[in-house]
């Protein structure tokens, strides 16, 4: 994944998108600040798992981003966040329909034998390992709670 983001900047330099060259940039840097701490913590630097977490935190921000600029009027800067988050969502893998991310906390909570909202961080913990980036978490805590109650 790392090659793919350094291969999409260099070509949007050649190509002189500002726009894709500035948030690339973003995204690597945010790469690079998290492989500094890893090695601060004796990993030699982060794993796919936790870069598809660094883009999904980014596109929660866009997401943010947005929302507060079109509650301002500021349209033109809600586009371009959007324009951001499109970038960087082609660097994450397709992301589960609401109704599959039910069918698949339903799954989870049967699979673990969960029974109140005591385990609902066992729950949430084995979502998080088994589909990284598929999923707004957010959104599949609030299934798992209601799912749990």
């Amino acid at each position: 994944m790392r090659e793919q983001i350094t291969e999409n900047l260099t070509q949007a330099i050649k190509a002189q998108d500002k726009r894709r060259m500035a948030t690339l940039r973003l995204v690597s840097a945010a790469i690079k600040d998290r492989d500094v701490e890893a090695r601060g913590n004796g990993k030699e630097r982060v794993s796919d798992d936790e870069l598809l977490e660094i883009l999904a935190k980014m596109v929660k921000q866009r997401n943010e981003s947005i929302k507060v600029y079109e509650e301002a009027g500021r349209l033109e800067l809600a586009e371009q966040e959007r324009e951001e988050k499109a970038i960087i969502n082609e660097f994450l893998p397709q992301q589960m329909a609401e109704d599959e991310v039910s069918a698949t906390c339903a799954k989870a909570i049967a699979e673990l034998e969960a029974e109140g909202l005591r385990d609902m961080g066992k729950v949430m913990s084995h979502l998080k390992s088994t589909y990284p980036g598929q999923m707004d978490f957010g959104k599949a805590s609030c299934v798992v709670k209601s799912l749990l109650l």
